[in-house]
C-alpha cells in the first residue's frame, strides 16, 4: 500500500475494460467512484483488461504486468472467450488455477475478488459468436469452474450472471455495439460487488 491508497488493478477481458462504453463508465471505475474516500482509499492503478484475451492471454500477458505495478487488491473476470474460441474445460480449469495462484501469492486470499462472466446470448448481436444455446452452456459452465477455483482458494466471487439476463428485455443495458453490457448494466454489477469489496476491507 502506498501511504493510504490501496493499489487496485483490474484483470480480465473486454467486460472488465469496457469495450463500447467510456472510460468512467466501467465497472472498475464505477467501482472506485463507488467506494469513495472513506479509507482504506482504493486506487485503481491499472485496468490490464483487453478485449478478446483468454485465460491463457491472461497468464501471459497481465500477470507478468502486475510486477511494476505492486498491486494491494485485484479482480478478475476472465472466461467468455475461451468459450467463444472453444478452449477445452480443462484447460480453462488449469489457466483459471494458475492465475488464482499467482494471484493469492501476490497479494492473498482475501484481498482478491473474482467476478462471473454475463451472458452475451441475449444481446442482439449474441448470436453472431456462436449457437446461443451452445454458448451459454458454456459461459455457465465456465462459471462454474471459475467459482469452484476461486472458492477453494478462499477468493470471493461475485455472480452478476443473472443479471445479464435483464438485456434480453432492456436493452439499455446493452452497449452500442449490441453486444456487451452498458454503463447502466455495469451499475448493476457495482452494486453487488461492492458491498463484498467493502467488506473485505473492513469498512
Amino acid at each position: 500500500m502506498t501511504g493510504d491508497v490501496l493499489r487496485y488493478v483490474a484483470l480480465g477481458d473486454s467486460y472488465t475494460i469496457g469495450t463500447s462504453v467510456g472510460a468512467h463508465e466501467r465497472w472498475p471505475d464505477q467501482l472506485v467512484a463507488a467506494l469513495g474516500p472513506a479509507p482504506p482509499t482504493v486506487g485503481l492503478v491499472a485496468n490490464l483488461a483487453v478485449n478478446g484475451f483468454t485465460s491463457a492471454d491472461v497468464i501471459a500477458v497481465e500477470l507478468p504486468a502486475l510486477d511494476g505495478l505492486e498491486p494491494d487488491f485485484v479482480t478478475v473476470l476472465i472466461g467468455v472467450n475461451d468459450v467463444v474460441q472453444g478452449v477445452p474445460e480443462a484447460t480453462y480449469r488449469r489457466n483459471v488455477g494458475g492465475i488464482l495462484d499467482a494471484l493469492v501469492a501476490r497479494v492473498g486470499a482475501d484481498r482478491i475478488v473474482v467476478v462471473t462472466t454475463p451472458d452475451y446470448t441475449v444481446t442482439p448481436a449474441g448470436a453472431d459468436y456462436g449457437d446461443p444455446a451452445t454458448q451459454a452452456a458454456g459461459i455457465r459452465t465456465f462459471n462454474a469452474v471459475l467459482a469452484g477455483q476461486a472458492e477453494a482458494r478462499g477468493i470471493v466471487v461475485v455472480d452478476i450472471h443473472d443479471l445479464s439476463f435483464r438485456a434480453a428485455t432492456d436493452r439499455s443495458l446493452v452497449a452500442r455495439d449490441g453486444l456487451h453490457p452498458s454503463g447502466a448494466q455495469y451499475a448493476l454489477w457495482v452494486e453487488r460487488i461492492l458491498p463484498v469489496v467493502e467488506s473485505l476491507l473492513g469498512r
